[in-house]
This record gives structure tokens, C-alpha cells and sequence, in this order.
């Protein structure tokens, strides 16, 4: 079966625009996602009724089957979901999620304390996204809903420590990525004698969008700055309603649970805590296994590189499920309580794992569409160097919007940036490199059919569309702070400059929002 190429075609951004646009219309999510699955298969197939469905069929069959066997990645993933929805659903059985939630009371004095816990929290469990949202997501969770925090706050909270952090730290599975994606970039280009962690580490404070983005945050937490329809959520919290009740469950929530009264903190603390140490265990020793088998001296970040994430969370959370029984039993739950904790936790993951199997599978569509090519062909043409960075940010963004990957941008854009650096001003490289890890952790921030932002929806247990709509008015100010500082560093050369004059946009944005959300919910 032969596909139509779209790649010097705009119709490539057809179906992803159409998700996009009308998942937030609709708020029906898995519909919009699937009439932009239709249309792209339309378009690759020539309309052709028969071949469409076949490739469609044929799509939906490699999320779970490939050619090789097992699609271990999604299946492991999809486990991981699971299993972590019995680990909370086991919490809250035993009355663990209860009883951190009254311990807060008395040591977390108010709403501001709770949000810097659950930052504290994002910024410490760094080692993957998808982990950071899940994990922190249902730690957090008694703790916000004591305050009366709403589940878009906490969506927020989770996404925009989540990759911002990841991004910037080499002991991740992000940061890995990165470095071996920019060690061949830079190989290539003649740069072989180059410590690739040591260039990683000089890029850091490059990456605008990572860093203000969470000082952002941390404003929003200390200030009270809920603007947009964050404000709305956050005052329907106040008055107990703490998602959109009338849109039924959002996903990962438990009700009607049965809860013991003998919980203790330590049945939330120790299997969430043995989960983290399992899953950097796992992640840690697949990749020395690799390492092993290529005759290669091992190191944390080479393990990191070769690690397998998707197995490591899956493996990581078994463990943490034994614990989580192992406790109720000991502390003398209702052996029917708990099969009904485990039942009701891994269906409480359906709706998230629907979304992700439609996420997945219009990926896949726009990425034989050749989506993020076309977007990287805007790239070329006679634009002054000074401006690359900035045009680089803006076009990550644009691809990670609209294909809802950062990694799949990262893999397009990074080899177009060295290029054009190697092209034009050579000092330009590692900005531009940077300006394209940022822009595109900013377009998955932003787009609806981004599995990170699908996860943070579901560690919040927030309704996944509540969850974009609220975060994007901040993921933009952040963009507009980091483009600025994008334009200085093209003409200055000066990442200080850059620096500085994002810290002005910074300062003069922090006050607007101020004005704007005078007499919010603090």
C-alpha cells in the first residue's frame, strides 16, 4: 500500500489542526481526535475508501503489534497507567490518601504551602515526564483537594515542572536523549572533541522557556496570579466543585471508594517511595545491560542514553503495587475492599488510555504526512542570522503544537538548527539548539494531543481539555518572555543579554497579571 507525500505540502497540517481546533470547540476530545485520524488517512490514501480503512486498521495494529512482535513500548506504558491507578486507588482504600491529607492540615498551613509542595515535589522526581506527572500527581492530590485547589491548578503545576525540568536535567530521561542527539549533531558537524554533557550544561541557561517558565510558576504559587479560565476553575474550587462535575469523572479519579480508618501516612509514602527508587533502579540498570553489551565502559548518563524508560516505569510500578497490598493486608483491609480498589483503579486509567491510543494513533498519521518536515522547510530561505533563534523557538513550537511531540521535534528541528548555524554564524550553534529544545517543550505545553499534557491531565485527575485551555495563557507569556530574549541573543550574541531582557518581559508581565488577577483566590 503506497501513501500520498505531503511533506512540501501545507495539507499537512490539516488533520492536526482540525484535532486541535476542535477538541477545544467540542471539548470532545476523542471525537476531534479521531476525525483528524480520518482526514489524514484520507489524504494518504486519495480518498480511497478501502485503502483508508486498511490503513487505519493497519495503524491502530501497530500500537499494540509490529512486524518484530509486541509494541513493548505502548504496552509497557499502558501498563504503567494501570498499575499506577491501583496504586492510588489502594491508598485511598486504605485511608492513607486521608490521613497525609490530615496531616497536612496541621502542617501545611495554607494553599500557597500546598502548591509549593507539589512544585518541590515536580522539581525533585525529574528522572521522565511521564513519571513526574503521574507520581507527583498522586501525592499532591489529597493535599490540594484539603485546600481546595482546583484539578486544572495541579494539571498546571504538574506539566510545568514536569518537561521544563526534564529538559534541562542530564539525569533524565529527556536530558539523555538530548545529549545523544546533540553528540551526533555535533560529530557530524566536526565537533567530535567536544564534551557533549559539558555543551548540554552550557545550554541550560539558554533554554529561556525552561526557566521562566517555572519562575513563572513559582510567581503564580506565591502571588496568586490565576488569569483567564484559571480564575473561573479556581473560584469553583473555593466553592467545593474542584472539576467540571456535569463532564462526569475526569480520568485517574476514584469514586465511591471505600476508605479504612486505621490509614497511616506511610501507606501513601512508602510504596510512592519505593516506586521512584524501583523505577531509577530499572531505568539505571537496563541501560549498563546495553552498555555491557556494546563493550562500553558504564556511566550514568551513557545509561541513561541506552535506558529503557517505558519498561523501567512498568517494572518500578509492579513493585510498588506489591508494597501497596502488602500494606493493606497488614494493616487488615477488607480483602474485598481491596479487590474493588484494584478494579476501580485501573478502570479509573480508561478514559486517559483511550485518549493516549487516539493521541498515538493521529501521531502516527501526521508523522507519515511528514507534518514536521513541512514545518522545517519554512525554515529555509535568506533570513538574516540575528533572527534564527527567535525562528527557530517559534517553529519548534509550531511543530510540537501540531504533531504533539517534543522528542519527535527535537529528532526534526536540532539537525535544521546546526545546519543553519553551520551555514551562517557558527556561534550561533548552541543558541539555536537551545532556542529549539525550548520552543518545542513550549508547543507540547500548549497542544491537546501532546501525551505529556494528557498525563498531566490525568495525575491531576483534571479533565484533559480544562486542563490545555487553563495552562495556555501562561505557556504563551512564558513564549513571548523567551522569544524576546531569543531576538536580543540573535543580535547581541550575548546570552546575558538574552537573559536580561527576558527578566525585564518577566517583570513587566508578573506585574500586568497582577492587575489583571487582583482579588483572585491566593
Amino acid at each position: 500500500m503506497t501513501v500520498m507525500n505531503y511533506a512540501d505540502s501545507a495539507l499537512s497540517l490539516l488533520p492536526p489542526a482540525v484535532a486541535i481546533v476542535l477538541a477545544i470547540l467540542t471539548r470532545r476530545v476523542l471525537l476531534s481526535l479521531g476525525l483528524g485520524i480520518l482526514i489524514g488517512a484520507l489524504l494518504l490514501n486519495q480518498f480511497s475508501p478501502v485503502a483508508t480503512g486498511e490503513f487505519v486498521f493497519n495503524g491502530v495494529k501497530g500500537l499494540f503489534w509490529t512486524g518484530e512482535g509486541f509494541n513493548s513500548w505502548n504496552l509497557y506504558i499502558l501498563g504503567f497507567l494501570i498499575v499506577l491507578g491501583m496504586i492510588t486507588a489502594l491508598i485511598t482504600v486504605s485511608g492513607s490518601a486521608r490521613a497525609f491529607a490530615d496531616w497536612a492540615r496541621l502542617h501545611i498551613r495554607n494553599k500557597r504551602d500546598a502548591k509549593l509542595l507539589t512544585m518541590f515535589l515536580g522539581c525533585v522526581v525529574f528522572i521522565d515526564d511521564y513519571f513526574n506527572s503521574l507520581v507527583v500527581g498522586s501525592v499532591a492530590r489529597p493535599v490540594t483537594d484539603r485546600y481546595y485547589i482546583s484539578r486544572a491548578k495541579l494539571a498546571y503545576l504538574l506539566d510545568s515542572t514536569a518537561a521544563p525540568v526534564c529538559v534541562i536535567s542530564p539525569v533524565s530521561s529527556w536530558g539523555a536523549y538530548i545529549i545523544a542527539l546533540i553528540g551526533g549533531i555535533l560529530t557530524a558537524h566536526g565537533f567530535a572533541d567536544t564534551g557533549h554533557l559539558s555543551i548540554f550544561i552550557q545550554m541550560i541557561p539558554m533554554n529561556f522557556y525552561a526557566i521562566f517558565s517555572l519562575l513563572l510558576l513559582l510567581f503564580v504559587v506565591f502571588m496568586g496570579l490565576d488569569v483567564g479560565p484559571m480564575r473561573e476553575h479556581e473560584l469553583n474550587a473555593q466553592r467545593g466543585n474542584l472539576y467540571d462535575e456535569s463532564k462526569g469523572l475526569p480520568p485517574g479519579a476514584n469514586a465511591d471508594l471505600p476508605e479504612a480508618e486505621t490509614g497511616k501516612i506511610l501507606g501513601l509514602f512508602l510504596p510512592i517511595t519505593v516506586l521512584v527508587f524501583a523505577t531509577l533502579y530499572f531505568m539505571v540498570n537496563s541501560g549498563a545491560q546495553v552498555l555491557a553489551a556494546e563493550g562500553i565502559e558504564f556511566n550514568i548518563i551513557s545509561a541513561f542514553e541506552k535506558t529503557d524508560v517505558s519498561s523501567s516505569l512498568f517494572f518500578g510500578a509492579l513493585i510498588g503495587l506489591a508494597i501497596s497490598l502488602i500494606l493493606n493486608l497488614v494493616q487488615g483491609v477488607e480483602k474485598s475492599m481491596i479487590v474493588k480498589g484494584i478494579v476501580q483503579g485501573a478502570r479509573s486509567m480508561l478514559p486517559a488510555i483511550y485518549i493516549l491510543l487516539f493521541a498515538w494513533t493521529i501521531a502516527g498519521v501526521i508523522g507519515q504526512l511528514e507534518t514536521g518536515k513541512f514545518m522545517a522547510s519554512l525554515a529555509t530561505g535568506n533570513i538574516p542570522f540575528a533572527f534564527l533563534p527567535a525562528l527557530m523557538f517559534v517553529l519548534a513550537g509550531i511543530t510540537a503544537f501540531s504533531t504533539g511531540t517534543s522528542w519527535g521535534t527535537f529528532g526534526i528541528m536540532l539537525p535544521i538548527a546546526a545546519d543553519m548555524a553551520m551555514g551562517s554564524h557558527t556561534g550561533m550553534m548552541l543558541p539555536m539548539l537551545a532556542s529549539v529544545l525550548a520552543g518545542a517543550v513550549f508547543g507540547d505545553h500548549c497542544s491537546p494531543i501532546s501525551d505529556t499534557t494528557i498525563l498531566s491531565s490525568t495525575g491531576a485527575s483534571c479533565h484533559h481539555i480544562d486542563h490545555v485551555v487553563t495552562q495556555l495563557p501562561y505557556a504563551l507569556i512564558a513564549a513571548f518572555i523567551s522569544l524576546t530574549g531569543y531576538v536580543v541573543l540573535g543580535f547581541t550574541e550575548s546570552v546575558v543579554a538574552g537573559l536580561v531582557a527576558c527578566s525585564v518581559v518577566f517583570v513587566v508581565s508578573i506585574i500586568v497579571l497582577k492587575i489583571k488577577s487582583k482579588g483572585a483566590i491566593s
